[in-house]
C-alpha cells in the first residue's frame, strides 16, 4: 500500500515535472533575453525589484497559503457533499478572494513609490532608478490578481486529478511574456519609454493567458462561475482559517526576500540582478522535482491523514524524501561545480559581461548549497497541512528569517552580495532541520534508518558525479564558442548517466521512481 501511494505521488509528480520542465526552460529563455538585452545594470535592477513587489504578495497568497488551503477544503467538500455543492463553494471563494486581491492591487498602485524605497533603499543613490522601478511596479501590479485566479483554478483541477494543465500554464506565461517583451523592446522606445517597459507589459499579458488557459477545462468538468462573495460561508471561512497561519508563516518567507533585496540594493549596481539570475538558475531543478513532489504529495498525504493511516503516511513521507533527495543532491553537486560554465553558456551574451558571469556564478554556487534542504522543505510542508498543523511551517519560516537576518547583517560588509546567497542557504537548511525534527514529534518515530541507508547510497553516486563534473569543468577552460556548449551539454548528460547507473546498481529504489514513471509513460504512448 505504501509503495502504491509513493508511486502515485511519482506519477502525479511526473505530470507536473513535464509541465514545469517546459516552464523552466521557457523561464530560462526569458532570463536569457533579459540578460542579453539589459545585462545587469540600472534597467534590469529596476525590473527585478518592480517584479518582486507584486511577487511578494503572489507567493504569500496565490501560490502559497491560498493554493494549499483551497486544495484541502475543496477536496474535503468534494468528498463529503459531492461536486455540485463544491462548485458553489468554489464560486463563493473565488468571488471573495477576487475582491480582496483587487483591493490589494489598488493599494499597490497608490503606494508603489513608497514600496520601492522601502524594498530597495540603495536605489536612491542612482539617478532615475527609483522612478523607473515605480513605473514598472505600477504596470505589473495587476499580475497579482491574475496569478491568484490561476492558483484557484489550478487548485480545483489538482483536486480533481488534473496536474499537467495547471503546471503548464506557467510555461504559457513565460512564452507570452518573453515574446511580448521582445516585440515591444523595439516599439516602446519610439514613444519615449524605456525598453524594459515591454517586459513589464509582457508579464501582465502572460498572466492573463496563465489564468484563462485553465478555464475551458473547468467548464468541461462542470464549473459555472457565479459572483457570490460571502465571508460568512463555512467553506470560505475554513479556507481563510487555514490560510491565516500560512500567511503569517509565508510572510516570514517574504520578509526574507525583503531582507535580501534590501541588502542587495546597497551592494552596488548589478547586485540585485546577479542574485536574481542565480536564483532563477537554482530554481530550475527545484521546480522540476521539489515543486512537483509538493503538489503531488498533498492529496495522497491528506487522504492517509484523514483515514488515520499514520504508519503508511510516515513511510510515504520518507520515500518521498528519498525521491526528492535523489534529484536534489546531484543537482546541487552539479551546480556548485559547474556554476561558472553554466552561467557563461546561458547568460553571457549581448550586454551580459564576463564580470556579470563571474558574480552570478558565485551567487549560484552559494544558493545551490541549500538545494537539498529547499526540496525537502517543499515535501515536508504539505504533510503538516494534511495533518491540520499549518502553524508548524509558520514557526519554521520565522526561524529562517532570524537566521538569515543575523547572518546577512554580520557578513554583508565582508562578502558584499555573496553574503545574501550564503545567508539564504544556511537559513533554508536550518528551517528544513526544524521541520524534520518537529514532524517526528508530531507523528512519532520516523523510519530514519531507511532514509539513512538511501542517502548513503545516493552520496556514493553523487561523489562519482562530482568527480566527473570536475573533469568536465577543467576540460572546458580551453574551449570557446560552439564546442564549449557541446562539451558542457555532453558532460552534464554523462554525469546524469553515471549517477543514475549507480543508483540503479546501489539503490535506493525510490531514486528511480520518477525515471521509471517517465519510461512507463513513454512505453504506453
Amino acid at each position: 500500500m505504501t509503495q502504491e501511494s509513493t508511486r502515485k505521488i511519482a506519477q502525479g509528480a511526473r505530470a507536473v515535472t513535464v509541465a514545469v520542465f517546459i516552464s523552466r526552460i521557457l523561464g530560462l529563455v526569458r532570463e536569457q533575453v533579459l540578460a542579453g538585452f539589459f545585462g545587469a545594470g540600472l534597467q534590469m535592477d529596476a525590473y527585478v525589484v518592480a517584479y518582486r513587489i507584486p511577487n511578494l504578495l503572489r507567493d504569500l497568497l496565490a501560490e502559497g497559503a491560498l493554493a494549499s488551503a483551497f486544495v484541502k477544503v475543496f477536496s474535503e467538500w468534494h468528498e463529503k457533499y459531492g461536486l455540485k455543492d463544491t462548485w458553489l463553494l468554489a464560486s463563493r471563494a473565488l468571488s471573495t478572494i477576487g475582491l480582496l486581491v483587487l483591493t490589494l492591487v489598488a493599494l499597490g498602485e497608490i503606494f508603489a513609490p513608497y514600496l520601492v524605497k522601502l524594498l530597495a533603499p540603495g536605489f536612491s543613490s542612482f539617478a532615475g532608478k527609483v522612478e523607473l522601478s515605480t513605473f514598472l511596479t505600477r504596470i505589473m501590479f495587476p499580475f497579482l490578481f491574475l496569478v491568484s485566479l490561476s492558483a484557484v483554478f489550478g487548485g480545483m483541477l489538482n483536486s480533481l486529478g488534473t496536474f499537467f494543465l495547471p503546471a503548464i500554464s506557467s510555461a504559457l506565461f513565460n512564452l507570452i511574456s518573453v515574446s511580448t517583451g521582445v516585440l515591444l523592446y523595439f516599439v516602446v522606445p519610439r514613444f519615449g519609454l524605456p525598453a524594459i517597459t515591454g517586459m513589464a507589459v509582457g508579464v501582465v499579458l502572460g498572466g492573463i493567458f496563465q489564468a484563462f488557459i485553465q478555464w475551458p477545462k473547468l467548464r468541461a468538468l462542470g464549473f459555472r462561475f457565479r459572483f457570490t462573495p460571502s465571508i460568512t460561508d463555512p467553506g470560505v471561512r475554513e479556507i481563510f482559517k487555514l490560510m491565516a497561519p500560512s500567511v503569517i508563516g509565508l510572510s516570514a518567507v517574504q520578509l526574507n526576500v525583503f531582507v535580501n533585496t534590501y541588502f542587495a540594493s546597497i551592494c552596488g549596481q548589478g547586485a540585485v540582478s546577479w542574485l536574481a539570475y542565480a536564483f532563477r538558475l537554482m530554481y530550475v531543478p527545484l521546480g522540476l522535482f521539489g515543486v512537483a513532489l509538493q503538489v503531488a504529495i498533498l492529496p495522497v498525504a491528506s487522504r492517509q491523514a484523514a483515514q488515520g493511516a499514520l504508519e503508511n503516511l510516515k513511510k510515504t513521507y520518507i520515500s518521498s524524501l528519498l525521491m526528492g533527495s535523489s534529484l536534489a543532491l546531484p543537482s546541487a553537486v552539479g551546480l556548485i561545480i559547474l556554476a561558472h560554465p553554466v552561467v557563461r553558456l546561458i547568460f553571457e551574451h549581448g550586454n551580459f559581461t564576463p564580470v556579470d558571469t563571474q558574480n552570478t556564478a558565485l551567487a549560484l554556487a552559494l544558493f545551490s548549497v541549500a538545494l537539498p534542504a529547499y526540496a525537502l522543505t517543499k515535501i515536508t510542508v504539505p504533510v503538516f497541512y494534511a495533518l491540520g498543523r499549518p502553524q508548524i511551517p509558520m514557526y519554521s519560516s520565522f526561524l529562517a528569517v532570524g537566521i538569515n537576518l543575523s547572518l546577512v547583517w554580520s557578513l554583508v560588509k565582508v562578502m558584499s552580495f555573496k553574503a545574501v546567497a550564503l545567508s539564504t542557504s544556511l537559513a533554508l537548511t536550518g528551517q528544513c532541520l526544524f521541520l524534520l525534527f518537529y514532524l517526528e514529534l508530531t507523528l512519532g518515530p520516523l523510519p530514519w534508518r531507511h532514509l539513512g541507508r538511501g542517502l548513503s547510497r545516493l552520496a556514493v553516486a553523487c561523489l562519482a558525479l562530482g568527480l566527473l563534473a570536475y573533469l568536465v569543468k577543467h576540460f572546458l577552460t580551453s574551449l570557446q564558442g560552439l564546442w564549449f556548449g557541446i562539451v558542457l551539454f555532453a558532460g552534464i548528460l554523462a554525469c546524469a548517466v553515471i549517477y543514475f547507473a549507480l543508483v540503479a546498481l546501489l539503490g535506493p529504489t525510490e531514486g528511480l521512481y520518477l525515471l521509471e514513471s517517465f519510461l512507463q509513460r513513454r512505453k504506453k504512448a
